[in-house]
């Protein structure tokens, strides 16, 4: 797979609970990366933090918040990453969604012998 030196990372900030057709926001959007070609996405699960509602969500175990923050990013080149947030834009009703510049150094696939 063809990734450019001077790609985009898509970063999209949300509650875990977050869902859509049934199943958690970040899992439906990794899926659709992965069936669009994307380069690569990774979830990350925060162990603090808190939004536009400014209610704090923590792992602490007085305050066990079932709804911890998650980040999904994707990379792959701006054109790519620009038709996936075209894609994705209608299904998140809360949120945010960055975009940067990212210099890719190298990517590598491991490959069975």
């Amino acid at each position: 797979m063809k990734v450019y030196e001077n790609g985009r990372l898509l970063r999209i900030f949300m509650g875990e609970n977050n869902q859509y057709e049934g199943k958690p926001l970040y899992e439906w959007i990794v899926l659709k990366a992965k069936e669009k070609g994307m380069a690569g996405a990774t979830v990350l699960r925060g162990m603090m933090g808190f939004g536009a509602n400014s209610r704090i969500h923590t792992t602490k175990i007085l305050r066990l918040s079932e709804d911890l923050p998650v980040i999904v990013e994707i990379i792959d080149s701006q054109k790519k990453i620009n038709e996936f947030i075209k894609l994705i834009t209608p299904v998140i009703n809360e949120g945010l969604v960055t975009l940067e510049k990212a210099t890719i150094q190298f990517y590598r696939s491991f490959k069975k012998m």
